[in-house]
């Protein structure tokens, strides 16, 4: 098997289009079910970015599960957070004659697809995300506190599923959750309720592989519970992590090995800082021309239109701060910032406050006028801030 999860097709990064970025890395996974004689590829959670995604989005998916599925694997497919469960599920039942399992329902999370192999059957259940508020009343179970109890329920009826079926059985189960002792990064949307998201670990027990989606980074809980993560980084915060997915192999007598695989890089991500005229002229940088670019600048004095001229050099760049060096001016309380001093000073300390440096003569004159233009309107107005 291949667990693969949180494609989140038709996500941009920072305002950036990725669907060709999106569309390159998960061919490569069409590649991997050839070369590694993958029998079934498990993705496990948010296909898509939105619940109504854009033709474009929908286009890509829909290549991508195509190629995986000529490549020659079947494919089983649950919705995450980020989708709509009755519309990635819709025409679930014509989709499975050609090999696409789509497992959306509350209603069917008990019926998995049983694959068979020399040793037996692999029965794979796929969870659809489960909304609290929702899925208690769906699974009938009102009194069921949160991602715990709602999971704790579909899989008690998982399990019970499961001791009807053959001896040796082999179980997967796919789920879409935060299970606790996973690490998170900037990208993931927040499942909590009431404060709380995160289940543990226990609530999977007894399953031979449960393939985790909904955090970014590919991670270990215990040995047959892992996340892939997802294939591209859609955050500065992954920055540092090598996205991959996982290859799992089941035997007679279960979970018999997990291998990692990671996967191509289409644009690397990094964060670079220094005054403007450095990073546009060193040769220090030179390596960062092609990459997706955060950037703070540490200019005494905010440069003006710094992202255009940063991206003469890094078309890439997409995020921009700035952090003057020696840091910034004492933050006053307002009371204390505007007493005793005229609008015109106040809108001049502002500027100053704002760019790191007072206005211009040329400047001052044009706040001077606007401020008189503004007190014409305001009869009560006596050029002083109380």
């Amino acid at each position: 098997m291949l667990h693969t999860s949180d494609w989140h097709v038709g996500r941009t990064f920072h305002g950036t289009d990725l669907l060709r970025e999106q569309a390159g890395v998960l061919s490569h996974l069409a590649d991997l079910v050839v070369d590694e004689a993958v029998d079934v590829v498990l993705v496990a959670g948010d296909i898509y970015d939105r619940a109504v995604p854009s033709a474009e989005a929908v286009r890509v998916a829909t290549s991508a599960l195509r190629k995986i599925s000529e490549a020659g694997a079947r494919l089983v497919v649950t919705p995450g957070n980020h989708d709509s469960a009755a519309r990635l599920g819709a025409f679930a039942d014509f989709a499975a004659a050609g090999g696409l399992h789509l497992r959306t329902t509350v209603a069917g999370l008990h019926q998995p697809v049983v694959l068979d192999d020399e040793h037996g059957q692999v029965a794979l259940y796929g969870i659809p995300y489960l909304e609290p508020d929702l899925a208690r009343h769906a699974l009938e179970v009102p009194s069921a506190k949160g991602h715990t109890g709602v999971l704790t329920e579909a899989m008690r009826r998982i399990a019970g599923d499961l001791s009807g079926r053959p001896p040796g059985t082999r179980s997967v189960v796919l789920a879409h959750a935060f299970v606790t002792g996973g690490v998170g990064s900037d990208s993931e949307r927040t499942i909590a309720v009431g404060g709380v998201e995160q289940v543990p670990a226990s609530v999977f027990g007894g399953i031979d592989y449960v393939a985790l989606g909904h955090l970014h980074g590919a991670q270990r809980i215990e040995d047959n519970l892992r996340y892939s993560g997802s294939p591209l980084a859609y955050s500065f915060s992954e920055a540092a992590q090598r996205k991959s997915v996982w290859l799992v192999d089941l035997d007679a007598g279960g979970l018999a090995g997990v291998e990692r695989r990671e996967l191509p890089v289409p644009r690397a991500l990094a964060s670079i800082s220094g005054t403007l005229g450095e990073l546009l002229e060193s040769a220090e940088y030179d390596e960062f021309t092609e990459s997706f670019l955060s950037v703070t600048l540490t200019d005494r004095v905010r440069p003006v239109e710094a992202m255009r001229k940063l991206r003469e050099r890094f078309p890439h760049a997409v995020r921009l701060d700035w952090e003057p060096e020696g840091g910034f001016a004492a933050v006053l309380r307002y009371a204390d910032a505007v007493r005793g001093r005229s609008a015109d000073e106040i809108a001049a300390s502002f500027l100053a406050d704002c760019r790191g440096a007072p206005p211009t003569e040329r400047e001052q004159a044009l706040l001077t006028s606007a401020l008189e233009a503004a007190s014409k309107h305001d009869p009560d107005r006596d050029g002083d801030i109380r």
